[in-house]
C-alpha cells in the first residue's frame, strides 16, 4: 500500500481545528521563536509552507461555506508567495486525493 493510499483512509479534521491550527501557525511566523534550535529565517519558512498545506485544505474543507472557501483560496495565493520568499525550493499546492475529492459546493 503506498502512502496516497494510506492518506485516504485517515479522517478529515474538523473544520475548527484546522482554522485554530494555521492561525497559530500565522501567529508564530510573526513572532518565531527567538530561542528555538532553527533560526528565525528557517523557522518562517518551515511555518509558511504548512500554512500553504492547512490553507490548501481549507479551500476545499467539506465543511466550510462557499465564502470562506474563497477566502482561504485567496489566503493561499498569498501564503504561496510568503512561502517562495522565504525558501529558495518550489512550493507545491498539496491537495491530496482526500482533499481534492472533497465535495465542491457551487
Amino acid at each position: 500500500m503506498h502512502a496516497a493510499e494510506d492518506d485516504a483512509d485517515l479522517p478529515v479534521p474538523s473544520l475548527e481545528a484546522l482554522v485554530a491550527g494555521t492561525v497559530a501557525l500565522m501567529t508564530t511566523w510573526a513572532a518565531p521563536c527567538r530561542d528555538a534550535r532553527l533560526d528565525v529565517a528557517t523557522q518562517r519558512s518551515l511555518l509558511a509552507r504548512k500554512v500553504v498545506c492547512n490553507l490548501a485544505f481549507l479551500q476545499n474543507h467539506p465543511c466550510a461555506s462557499q465564502a470562506l472557501r474563497q477566502v482561504m483560496a485567496n489566503a493561499h495565493v498569498r501564503w504561496v508567495e510568503v512561502a517562495r520568499s522565504a525558501t529558495a525550493a518550489p512550493v507545491a499546492t498539496p491537495l491530496t486525493a482526500s482533499a481534492s475529492s472533497a465535495t465542491t459546493v457551487h
